[in-house]
C-alpha cells in the first residue's frame, strides 16, 4: 500500500508511520512541520518512509503537497495533522480571530488534501480515509478546547459526506476518536487534570499513541463493509 499520513512526525502521528513503515510492502508518504529531526530519524530508520515538508500555516505547503499527491498513488490517507495548542482558555475569552484562523489552517488544508486524494481514489475505484478525531465529540469536553473540538466536529461532519459519496467507487471514510493521549500536542495539560483522567478511566490508565496507530492500521486494511464508523477509544468509559 501507498499511504499519506499528515502530521506523521511527532506524536501519534509519528506511531503512525512507525507502524505502517514497519511493513517493507508499505511505502508511506508523511507530512511533517517544525519536527525535523524527527522527520531525519524517521526518514533514516525506514528506507519506505519518506518525509515532506508541509506547515499547514503554508498555503503554497499545502499546495505543493497536494499536486503530489496523484503522484504519490496512495491508497490510504490518514488526517492526523492539527496544527495549534488544543487547550487554550475559556470560551468567551477566546478572540474570534482564533476560531477563524483554526479554521483556516486546520480545515482547509484538509478539505484540500483530501480532495485530491479522492480525486484519484475515484480514478483507481478504491482508496481508505482514515481522520483522527477525539472523543471529546462523545462526552463532554474539558475547560479551554473550544476551538479545537470545533475544529474535530467540523471534520466529523465532512467524513461522513466522504463515506456516503464515495461508497460507489469503493472509497471507505472513517475515524478514530481516541480519548486523552500524552503527547506533545498536549504536554502544557495541567498535571491534576492528566490524573485525574487516569483515576476515572476503567483501566486506570490513559490511551497509548501505540494502541491507536494499531486501530489506524487495521482500518487501512478493514473490508470496505466497515465505512462511515467512528472507533471510540476511551476503554467502555463511553458507550455510543
Amino acid at each position: 500500500m501507498n499511504i499519506l499520513i499528515t502530521g506523521g512526525a511527532s506524536g501519534l502521528g509519528e506511531e503512525i508511520t512507525k507502524k505502517f513503515a514497519s511493513s517493507p510492502q508499505n511505502k508511506v508518504y508523511f507530512t511533517f512541520s517544525s519536527s525535523i529531526e524527527n522527520a531525519a530519524e524517521l526518514n533514516k530508520l525506514y528506507s519506505n518512509a519518506i518525509g515532506i515538508k508541509c506547515d499547514f500555516n503554508n498555503d503554497q505547503e499545502v499546495k505543493n503537497l497536494v499536486e503530489k499527491i496523484a503522484h504519490f498513488d496512495i491508497d490510504v490517507l490518514v488526517n492526523n495533522a492539527y496544527t495549534g495548542n488544543p487547550v487554550t482558555t475559556h470560551y468567551h475569552k477566546i478572540p474570534h480571530q482564533e476560531f477563524s484562523d483554526g479554521f483556516n489552517v486546520n480545515i482547509l488544508s484538509v478539505i484540500a488534501i483530501t480532495q485530491a486524494s479522492i480525486h484519484l481514489f475515484r480514478k483507481k475505484k478504491s482508496g481508505k480515509i482514515i481522520t483522527i478525531l477525539t472523543s471529546y465529540l462523545a462526552n463532554t469536553p474539558p475547560t479551554g478546547v473550544s476551538v479545537y473540538v470545533a475544529m474535530k466536529a467540523y471534520l466529523k461532519g465532512l467524513t461522513k459526506i466522504w463515506a456516503t459519496e464515495n461508497v460507489k467507487f469503493n472509497i471507505t471514510s472513517n475515524t478514530v476518536s481516541p480519548s486523552f493521549m500524552l503527547t506533545g500536542l498536549t504536554k502544557e495539560v495541567d498535571e491534576r487534570l492528566v490524573e485525574q483522567t487516569i483515576n476515572n478511566h476503567p483501566f486506570k490508565r490513559i490511551v497509548s499513541p501505540s494502541e491507536v496507530a494499531d486501530t489506524v492500521f487495521f482500518l487501512a486494511d478493514a473490508t470496505s463493509q466497515i465505512n462511515g464508523v467512528d472507533i471510540l477509544m476511551t476503554g467502555g468509559a463511553i458507550i455510543s
